[in-house]
């Protein structure tokens, strides 16, 4: 709609004798009461007009509808210009821009960002969180890819510390020489078993001092259990031949289980950072601050930070006895990973409980002169609750993300079944789409939803056919494909005359047009919500369209039912690309 804002500027300069920047003019939809498709806010405008807001609207409506043929009506409601434009140019932009191949694409624009996602723990399975994490992480890199920027995905796995060490502790102790092949279990599985296990010991210790008479503290602190989970950790810093070789088997373990369900996800990554590598850096960093006067030492030869001044607080940076802290350690990994990808920009996918640490981290960086740190940015999301209550992780009640899937899955699998609608396709097929299916209703239903707010999911509300879910999109897609078969589709160009045209099908191009928009506006939000709805908008309003028409593979050959169907087509399409950004795979057939 660029041309409303070249012709409302020279509206401006021929009515007020002014030039005005283009910022000035903007436009929106009109809203679905009023008559018109485009609205100018003209507010802005009365500053030049010095008149009222509906004089200088009336004035500016009468200089488009007679220097701008596809300008044919407009109405003046308040401040608000609302235009009709015609249906000539509605067609033409479907026939020459819609409906190309690379309609919606974007030309790479020179700039590698990286999205650092994932980050387990390797001393247990991955959860609903987790999922969640996952699912976003991979859906803005692909949003962003789309958007033109080259995309490097990373996950710096949290593989060392005291969790994992409890895992290892308490597997000596009670495994037995138990794996994964004698156990039948997943490795992220077993290794996390021995985490419950730990617990509940540790548990049973603290209550065993507790009754002697120390304090749950004190209890905490001298429980044989956790002294020798920490002599088990210093060991491994030491370089223990024998607790190495445990960590690194178990480790492997947990690799191999979270690969798996890695690839149920649907999810990947171009690199792999691990903590045991990363841990002791940023101790250079803490060297070069005090170099600077940005940090400064206490008597106890601690290093700290005063942020008092930015309205956060005083932060440690470095222990007295030189050991790093958690921000330490992400200060030298913020400059490793700067120095491996040079990237433009740096996102970090992390639960809101970390907000506080990623304004602290951000700003140290900034602060230490590091130009790169304009860069990074903290995608920040809530937490996933179930119905039942929140998510639980030492008590082995936690909801584990293999089942998780495989309930969707198989939960797909009984609605389907019940709608009748497949019994001539093949196994194989059946259990792909029971799989897209199961996945498709998971990932919409958390992508659906502005990462910043905390959801509550519920498995049976996400696989509904009707509503706002991915199967009631893949329905469509399927839908859609079906009709196009029936009606043996070719690509070619047909086109209604102007005055023809139904409100439905005007709704729908101007549905399609707002693809391009909806992409760049995710991408610049780092939310895939907003594409995820329009989406589901897109496929109500084909639903709508669908039944207010009259059948398409019934209606005779010519220019009105090329143009249905290339309507249809163009729908599929975008449902299809929009799905893919998301991790969802939109069936053929349903």
């Amino acid at each position: 709609m660029n041309f409303i804002i070249t012709a409302t500027l020279d509206a401006i300069k021929e009515l007020y004798n002014e030039e005005v920047a283009e910022s000035v003019i903007n436009i929106q939809e009109t809203r679905k009461e009023f008559e018109g498709q485009v609205t100018i806010v003209v507010f802005p405008i009365t500053k030049i007009s010095k008149k009222s807001p509906e004089q200088t609207a009336q004035a500016i409506g009468e200089y488009l509808v007679e220097n701008v043929a596809d300008v044919t009506a407009f109405n003046v409601v308040k401040g608000f210009l609302n235009l009709s434009i015609s249906e000539s140019y509605f067609l033409k932009q479907f026939n020459e821009d819609i409906l190309t191949d690379d309609f919606g694409s974007f030309e790479p624009n020179g700039k590698k960002v990286m999205v650092e996602y994932s980050s387990p723990n390797t001393n247990k399975p991955l959860h609903l969180g987790h999922v969640r994490n996952n699912l976003l992480g991979y859906s803005v890199s692909e949003l962003l890819k789309a958007y033109g920027y080259d995309v490097v995905k990373v996950n710096l796995v949290n593989d060392r510390g005291i969790h994992i060490c409890k895992s290892m502790l308490a597997w000596q102790k009670w495994g037995d020489g138990e794996t994964p092949e004698s156990s039948g279990l997943k490795g992220d599985h077993l290794v996390g078993k021995y985490y419950v296990i730990f617990d509940k010991e540790y548990k049973k210790e603290i209550d065993a001092l507790k009754a002697e008479g120390q304090t749950e503290e004190e209890a905490k602190k001298n429980a044989p259990l956790i002294k020798e989970a920490q002599q088990m950790l210093l060991k491994w810093e030491q370089g223990d031949e024998a607790v190495v070789s445990l960590w690194k088997t178990m480790n492997e373990w947990v690799y191999a289980g979270f690969n798996v369900t890695y690839k149920n996800l649907g999810v990947d990554f171009d690199k792999f950072y691990y903590e045991s590598n990363t841990y002791l850096l940023g101790k250079d960093t803490v060297d070069e601050g005090l170099e600077k006067g940005v940090f400064f030492k206490k008597e106890d030869g601690s290093v700290w930070i005063d942020l008092t001044a930015d309205g956060l607080d005083q932060k440690l940076v470095l222990r007295a006895d030189g050991t790093s802290v958690y921000i330490t350690q992400d200060l030298g990994t913020a400059a490793m990973k700067y120095d491996d990808f040079k990237m433009d920009e740096s996102i970090y996918v992390v639960g809101n409980e970390q907000d506080y640490h990623f304004k602290v981290l951000f700003l140290i960086l900034e602060k230490l002169g590091k130009n790169w740190a304009k860069g990074l940015y903290h995608l920040s999301y809530g937490m996933v609750d179930l119905p039942n209550g929140k998510m639980k992780s030492r008590e082995g009640t936690v909801v584990d993300a293999d089942e998780l899937i495989a309930d969707m899955i198989a939960t797909a699998q009984e609605k389907t079944e019940e709608l009748g609608k497949i019994n001539d396709f093949s196994e194989e097929y059946k259990n792909e789409l029971y799989r897209n299916i199961g996945l498709g209703a998971l990932k919409y239903f958390l992508l659906k939803v502005e990462p910043k707010k905390r959801l509550l999911f519920d498995p049976n509300e996400s696989i509904d056919f009707q509503g706002n879910t991915g199967p009631f999109i893949q329905y469509t897609h399927a839908r859609i494909k079906s009709l196009l078969s029936k009606a043996d589709y070719k690509a070619e160009v047909g086109s209604p005359k102007a005055g023809d045209l139904l409100p439905v099908e005007l709704e729908m191009i101007l549905q399609l047009a707002k693809y391009p928009a909806e992409i760049e506006t995710a991408a610049k939000a780092h939310s895939p919500a907003s594409l995820a709805n329009y989406l589901y908008e897109l496929a109500k309003l084909f639903n709508k369209f669908y039944h207010e028409i009259p059948p398409i593979v019934k209606t005779e050959e010519g220019d009105t039912k090329q143009f249905r169907l290339n309507l249809s087509k163009k729908t599929a399409d975008i449902i299809f690309k929009g799905m893919l950004i998301l991790g969802i795979t939109s069936p053929e057939r349903m």
